[in-house]
């Protein structure tokens, strides 16, 4: 070969080789680029319910000297951490996100309609009582033709998330159109503007979302009630089996049972997951658009904290109940030390003016800053913060004597005691 073309060849070469290096890369970033387009982003601006920073998307936690870190390992779209008797929140995550919330709207219809419906009633489903349960849709196992009551038919909810006897209920409600716009306008009653239900059960419908934010005040209305409490932290329970017509000339069979289990994998734990200690309810769900959601609430040295994850993308076998727990330790280390960044609103019927539709204004301005080892944002901590919900009526206790300031503080105690009760995990000492 002529020294000329040897020449050509190499000058050839030289111009192609980093085309052909650079091909590869080119494509890897452009996977890259795709991945991080699936998931998609919070809106640049959501409800401030609560507090200002609430509002602000990204991880939201005022980090001071003495406050552990959050947990690594937290892929959850939305989450809280929040004190349920005091309503503080002590950290968060999108809270406001507007998202599908799956079978933990179940939350929203047994608050709801659990008032209405006496316990004991006893009801013969129909035909017409299961129609439109969605296909795939999660089943107790209740039978046409066959009488349960409404104690039997809210185990079906609670335990096994069941479609059917949520549209049984909904019919002895009225109908399903009525027990929606009951919902929806209980949700309103709440302050959870984030909410908009289409459907009872939580199946995906268009236009159904919930937010972290309201899952955890509905859960908290919920845990008023002593029925609520009951049937959220029931484990295990034996439910009626289908009723047998009597042959001619026969008595009837009797009735078989058949036993259900929660699904709360929390309570009741999984293959490797532990019961988490103290815990007492609440409900989570599943579908296609929402992924797993979940509302928890546990108690542990008179502390009780409800936490809420909603659709983690975490591979990690049970997700949204590890990053439960992880929330729940880091909440329960945190109290007492972490500077609140909002609060849980009191319903409307409360009247009392407690609730601000910006509690963050005065104490950091809206203001964040890096920090934490996970590079989320963090929400500064300002000398000037006040600690708790009960603090609006500060300026007026300073000028009043010492004797008179503790019955003061004594009774904003007693009034945040109220949320949610005094029997929370009473029939689970073991845990």
């Amino acid at each position: 070969m002529s020294a000329l073309k040897k020449t050509a060849l190499t000058v050839l070469a030289a111009a192609l080789l980093p085309l052909l290096t650079a091909a590869p890369v080119l494509a890897d970033d452009a996977d890259a680029d795709r991945s991080e387009d699936k998931q998609p982003k919070p809106p640049a601006a959501m409800s401030t319910v609560g507090g200002t920073l609430l509002g602000k998307p990204g991880t939201q936690v005022n980090l001071a000297a003495g406050v552990p870190v959050l947990p690594k390992k937290l892929t959850g779209r939305s989450w809280i951490v929040a004190d349920a008797e005091s309503g503080d929140v002590l950290a968060s995550h999108n809270a406001h996100w507007r998202l599908p919330p799956a079978s933990t709207l179940k939350m929203l219809f047994a608050d709801t309609v659990l008032p209405v419906l006496p316990k004991d009633q006893s009801h013969k489903v129909t035909t017409a009582d299961l129609a439109g349960v969605g296909e795939g849709s999660s089943l107790v196992g209740v039978k046409e033709e066959s009488t349960y009551t409404v104690h039997d038919l809210w185990m079906g909810v609670f335990l096994r998330s069941g479609n059917d006897a949520v549209h049984v209920l909904s019919e002895m409600n009225g109908g399903i159109s009525k027990t929606v716009a009951d919902m929806n306008k209980h949700a309103a009653e709440l302050k959870a503007l984030d909410t908009h239900v289409v459907s009872p059960d939580g199946y995906d419908e268009k236009g159904q979302v919930s937010s972290a934010y309201d899952l955890t005040l509905i859960a908290r209305s919920g845990l008023q009630k002593k029925d609520f409490r009951e049937y959220s932290s029931t484990v295990r329970v034996q439910f009626p089996g289908e009723e047998k017509k009597a042959k001619k000339g026969k008595k009837a069979p009797k009735r078989e049972t058949f036993e259900i289990q929660n699904t709360n994998r929390l309570l009741t734990g999984d293959a490797g997951l532990d019961p988490y200690k103290g815990i007492a309810g609440v409900k989570n769900g599943n579908t296609t658009n929402a992924g797993s959601t979940f509302t928890g609430v546990a108690e542990r040295d008179g502390k009780v904290l409800l936490v809420t994850v909603m659709n983690p993308s975490g591979e990690e076998s049970l997700a949204v109940y590890q990053e439960t727990a992880r929330l729940m330790d880091w909440g329960f280390t945190a109290a007492g030390k972490v500077q609140p960044i909002g609060e849980l609103v009191k319903p409307g019927s409360a009247g009392d003016g407690s609730d601000k539709e910006a509690v963050g204004d005065k104490e950091s301005g809206g203001k964040g800053e890096a920090g934490g080892d996970d590079g989320t944002d963090q929400a500064s901590l300002g000398d000037k913060a006040s600690a708790s919900s009960g603090s609006s009526g500060m300026g007026i206790a300073v000028a009043i004597t010492g004797g008179a300031l503790l019955l003061l503080a004594a009774a904003v105690f007693l009034v945040n005691r109220r949320w949610p009760l005094p029997d929370l995990v009473k029939r689970l000492p073991g845990r």
